[in-house]
């Protein structure tokens, strides 16, 4: 049991799919960040300085001691909310991210496209040259 998980391990595609998830999961931290820090309160410059990540509906009552306009305090203490302030965000956030995959495939792809096999004649470009080429003798 143990040589077959060994071999499992080194295919190349689980361990592929491995750096895949630990690189997806660093870039999501940095698509997090564009998010966050610099998209978000550039959208809420334009729409008069809102903080869309502290935007919510209260749908229970406020504990004592707790400001009812302390999203994070209120979210801690359990609160009723509906957080639709960070559900923008994290759509925003996934916008970015499902973008910027759609451009490295899209990429990956032309890449792919471009290799040797798609360079090379066809069989008819072949016989259309060497035809050209005995008329012109």
């Amino acid at each position: 049991m143990l040589n077959e998980f060994k071999e499992f391990i080194a295919r190349g595609s689980v361990i592929d799919l491995a750096v895949g998830v630990i690189i997806g999961g660093a870039f999501a931290t940095i698509t997090g960040s564009l998010t966050e820090d610099l998209i978000m309160p550039f959208v809420g410059w334009i729409f008069g300085g809102v903080d869309f990540s502290s935007k919510f509906i209260l749908l229970g009552s406020v504990p004592d001691g707790i400001a009812a306009t302390d999203y994070a305090a209120l979210k801690k203490a359990g609160v009723a909310m509906v957080g639709y302030g960070a559900f923008i965000t994290a759509v925003i956030n996934f916008l970015i991210l499902a973008f910027i995959i759609f451009l490295m495939v899209r990429a990956v792809n032309r890449l792919l496209r471009k290799g040797p096999e798609a360079a090379a004649p066809t069989e008819v470009d072949l016989l259309t040259e060497i035809r050209d080429e005995l008329r012109r003798k």
